[in-house]
């Protein structure tokens, strides 16, 4: 089922990137972002509600708050330069530089998390690297 997931976020990342750049015409991009930021607020927010009982909140622990706060802070500074990058620039060369984020993923995931990392994962890191330099270089 994970699979099915990633490719659905996947997709709906590719919407962001279109949708938001037609979004932002005319625009600030930090005012976009903040109106993106409600909408994935109030939208995240109405599926807790509907799916998970209130009283798992009591279950979180300092850990859970702090990196989950942590999480949020990253995925805002992302969001405000993703947005900022999308409005000075073409979306075709901004989400392949923006897709770099899968290359530093795996790297910090073997660096923090200790997870392993293959010759397969090597290769396709390697291939988003390259891919990403031909997409800069035209």
């Amino acid at each position: 089922m994970w699979v099915l997931y990633a490719f659905l976020a996947a997709f709906f990342a590719a919407l962001v990137a279109i949708l938001a750049k037609i979004g932002i015409t005319g625009i600030d991009s930090n005012l976009a972002t903040a109106i993106r930021t409600v909408v994935i607020l109030v939208l995240t927010w109405s599926i807790v509600f509907a799916t998970v009982p209130l009283v798992t909140l009591k279950t979180l622990t300092a850990k859970n708050w702090t990196f989950l706060i942590l999480s949020g802070l990253a995925t805002g500074l992302s969001w405000l330069f993703y947005f900022k990058a999308l409005q000075l620039g073409d979306v075709s060369r901004v989400a392949p530089i923006d897709k770099l984020s899968v290359v530093l993923t795996i790297m910090m995931a073997f660096f923090i998390l200790r997870e392993p990392v293959s010759w397969q994962v090597l290769g396709g890191g390697g291939l988003i690297v390259a891919g990403l330099l031909l997409i800069l270089w035209y």
